[in-house]
C-alpha cells in the first residue's frame, strides 16, 4: 500500500483538497452534494490496496472554498487529476458528483476510462415539483438564518427519501451525512463567483458518451432522480443500471457490501 497523499492544489486563484493513494488503475471519487468528500472514506480505504484512488472536496464543499471569478467543477477534476499525475481514470460520481463525471467525460474524453453514476443528475431537477418543493424549504431555512433546519430538510429529502421517515434510516448515516453538509453551508460564498458549464448541457449529449457506463440507483430515491437514472440507460450507449432496493439517495452508505460488490465487477481486473 502507498503512502496517502493529502494536499490543496491550486487552481485559477483557489484551493482544491485532494487525497491520493495507492498504484495501478485510477479511480477518481466525486461526491455528492449533501456531501463531500469523507463519503468516500470506506472506498478510499479499501481500494488503494489494488488501485491508485483519488478523491477531492469539489469548491464550496470540505476543506475547498468558493472565490470570485470563473470556474468550472470539470474543469477542477481535471486539473487534479493533471497535478496528480493521472492521465485516465475510472470517474465515481454520486448526484451532483455525477453531474460533473459526465462534464468531465464530454470536455476531457481522453480522461475518463469508465463512468460510474450514482443516483444520477443531468441537471434538470427544476424541472421536479418535488425538488422545487425542497428547494424552496431549505431556501426558506437558510433565509431565516437556520442551517440546523436546512440540513435537516436535506436529510429528509435525501437521506430519508419521499417513503421513509427519519425513524427508519440508520441514524449513524443521518448523522454523517449532516456533519458534511452542514459544512457546505457554513463555507462561505463570495460574491463574483460564475461556474462555467459544458455547452450543449450533457443531457443533450448522452449519445456522445462512447465509455462503459454502470448507473446505480435507489428504489426508495426521488421519482425525478429514477427517471434519470432510467434516461441514462436508454441513451448512453451499452449503459447498464442497477438498483439497490432498500436505499434512498445515497445507497453508496446504506447499503455498502452491496454497493462495493458492484463497484468491485465493474471496474478493471487487478
Amino acid at each position: 500500500m502507498d503512502v496517502v497523499t493529502a494536499m490543496m492544489i491550486p487552481i485559477s486563484g483557489a484551493t482544491v483538497w485532494a487525497e491520493s493513494a495507492g498504484s495501478g488503475p485510477a479511480i477518481v471519487f466525486l461526491h455528492a452534494g449533501v456531501a463531500d468528500s469523507r463519503m468516500w472514506d470506506a472506498e478510499f480505504a479499501e481500494l488503494q490496496v489494488k488501485y491508485r484512488v483519488v478523491r477531492l472536496d469539489l469548491r464550496g464543499f470540505g476543506r475547498s472554498h468558493l472565490v470570485p471569478g470563473s470556474f468550472s467543477f470539470h474543469g477542477d477534476v481535471a486539473a487534479v487529476m493533471e497535478s496528480l499525475r493521472v492521465d485516465r481514470a475510472t470517474l465515481v460520481g454520486c448526484s451532483f458528483g455525477s453531474n460533473v463525471a459526465l462534464d468531465v467525460a464530454l470536455a476531457f474524453p481522453e480522461r475518463v476510462e469508465r463512468l460510474v453514476l450514482i443516483s444520477p443528475s443531468v441537471g434538470d431537477g427544476g424541472d421536479s415539483p418535488d425538488i422545487r418543493a425542497f428547494a424552496d424549504r431549505e431556501e426558506a431555512a437558510l433565509g431565516r438564518g437556520d442551517l440546523d433546519g436546512a440540513t435537516e430538510e436535506n436529510l429528509r429529502m435525501w437521506v430519508d427519501g419521499p417513503h421513509r421517515g427519519p425513524g427508519e434510516v440508520d441514524p449513524e448515516v443521518r448523522r454523517f451525512v449532516g456533519v458534511m453538509q452542514r459544512l457546505a453551508f457554513e463555507n462561505p460564498t463570495p460574491d463574483g463567483v460564475k461556474l462555467d458549464r459544458v455547452i450543449p448541457p450533457a443531457r443533450a449529449r448522452l449519445g456522445e458518451i462512447q465509455v462503459p457506463t454502470l448507473i446505480v440507483a435507489g428504489s426508495l430515491d426521488v421519482d425525478h432522480v429514477l427517471g434519470v437514472a432510467r434516461r441514462l440507460k436508454k441513451e448512453i450507449p451499452g449503459a447498464r443500471l442497477e438498483m439497490i432496493e432498500g436505499t434512498a439517495h445515497l445507497p453508496t452508505l446504506e447499503k455498502p457490501a452491496e454497493w462495493r460488490k458492484l463497484l468491485l465487477e465493474f471496474l478493471p481486473p487487478r
